[in-house]
């Protein structure tokens, strides 16, 4: 039989597990441009005689790269003609902003500066990065962000490896469990 500190060895491993694997996965998956996402990955464990709490924290715009956002489409091509897709699997959707994701556009300044896109006209001279923010967020508002499951996959793999006593014993469930966890970003 576990007792609270197994429990808490068990969990504290868990835990630790999820926010290693899952940096590694940001870092991977090259969605780690300005570390402010890795960085943010933090998790608490609490274990009481009879229950734990256990919740995890990032960056809110880390779930929408975690579960993906739906695009409105319509698909259109890229430019070398192929049919683009748009995600419709994504967890959450585009809500209204000023023009095509205004609120995207906001952000795109400084991950443009960060990963060395700067336009030029015919010159070589550079310009304005307005239309460019702007393209970009309209083809991500247009073609939504594909699910990276950076975190969820860890989680699913920790969560399998924990002793079958501990989830006996509190009757966890890998997606309530996952739920329950994950500090959820505010509407």
């Amino acid at each position: 039989m576990l007792d609270k500190s197994e429990v808490q060895k068990q969990l504290d491993k868990f835990k630790a597990s999820v926010i290693k694997d899952s940096r590694k996965n940001l870092t991977n998956l090259k969605k780690n441009s300005s570390k402010k996402l890795y960085s943010s990955l933090r998790g608490e464990v609490k274990v009481m005689p009879k229950s734990f709490s256990m919740d995890f924290f990032m960056a809110d715009y880390g779930h929408y790269q975690d579960k993906g956002v739906s695009g409105v489409g319509p698909a259109g091509k890229d430019r070398f003609g192929n049919l683009k897709t748009v995600v419709k699997d994504g967890q959450y959707k585009f809500g209204t902003g000023s023009g095509p994701a205004g609120g995207l556009r906001r952000g795109l300044d400084k991950w443009m500066i960060r990963r060395k896109i700067a336009p030029r006209d015919e010159k070589g001279k550079f310009v304005s990065r307005k239309t460019l923010k702007f393209l970009i967020a309209r083809s991500i508002f247009r073609h939504g962000i594909k699910p990276s499951l950076f975190f969820t996959k860890p989680f699913e793999k920790a969560f399998e490896k924990l002793p079958s006593e501990l989830i006996d014993k509190f009757g966890l469930d890998a997606l309530e469990l996952f739920k329950m966890t994950i500090q959820q970003p505010k509407k």
